[in-house]
């Protein structure tokens, strides 16, 4: 499953587990450009891809301004000709009762985490059906499936992660265009450490058969997997990679 010669964006792709994936699919081979709102994030993973001998370019982004998302696909385009693989991981989050969810706080979190990525589809998708070959990998979530308490809008727009995944890959399955997705488990990042000390964290942990939270590095295979040109016949699927959540019924 490498990925040499290949050109990778993983939009998100500075912290966590959208920068655990970019650095996964340059040790790969592939040339990988990780981007997102912060210019020093942007910089500092730009310098570790290279480190790895890949090439990059430093290239902001931010999945709310479409203009920005055009400027990074001419700007990786310039450099290497073309973009094989997408990857959206940007994507916030807020804890509160749903009960008092403004509307501000579940349109923002929607246009984040289900528009922007949306928006990130529509300007790499066309590049990429154009060239009638592409490989689109959203993050979904456990949310995408189950109900977590008062993150309901999250849960809401990684629902919707899912339903956009299963469409776009159907429409674009005839230009050789393949969109899945990854869920993932626990895995502590930036994103969720108020909840990995937490009760609720804990709960998680007891809950997962595999009896601990997962490491960001672990979903790079399954990303190498969607990612790769030996996937030819794989389209529309969420991938879960959660160490047995979802299977797990009480078991302790």
């Amino acid at each position: 499953m490498g990925l040499n010669g290949l050109c990778a964006v993983v939009i998100g792709g500075t912290s966590g587990i959208g920068r655990a994936i970019a650095l996964g699919f340059a040790q790969a081979g592939a040339d990988v450009i990780a981007s997102s709102r912060s210019e020093e994030a942007v910089a500092e993973t730009a310098s570790a891809i290279e480190a790895l001998g890949r090439s990059t370019i430093r290239q902001t982004s931010d999945v709310s301004d479409r203009v920005s998302l055009e400027r990074l696909l001419s700007a990786s385009v310039a450099r290497f000709a073309g973009v094989d693989i997408l990857v959206n991981a940007a994507g916030i989050t807020k804890r509160e009762p749903t009960l008092y969810v403004s509307e501000e706080r579940w349109n923002h979190i929607m246009n984040i985490n289900v528009t922007g990525t949306l928006r990130a589809c529509q300007v790499f998708g066309k590049h990429m059906i154009e060239r009638r070959k592409g490989r689109i990998i959203n993050l979904a979530s456990l949310s995408t499936f189950v109900a977590f308490t008062e993150v309901t809008a999250y849960c809401c727009s990684k629902a919707a992660v899912g339903a956009l995944t299963r469409s776009l890959a159907v429409e674009w399955a005839p230009y050789d265009v393949l969109v899945n997705a990854i869920a993932p488990g626990v895995f502590p990042t930036a994103l969720n450490s108020k909840i990995i000390d937490s009760a609720r964290g804990q709960e998680l942990k007891l809950r997962t058969p595999m009896s601990r939270f997962g490491d960001a590095t672990e979903l790079v295979s399954a990303a190498l997997y969607l990612a790769s040109d030996a996937t030819t016949f794989t389209t529309g699927q969420i991938l879960v990679v959660d160490g047995g959540l979802l299977a797990s019924g009480v078991n302790q």
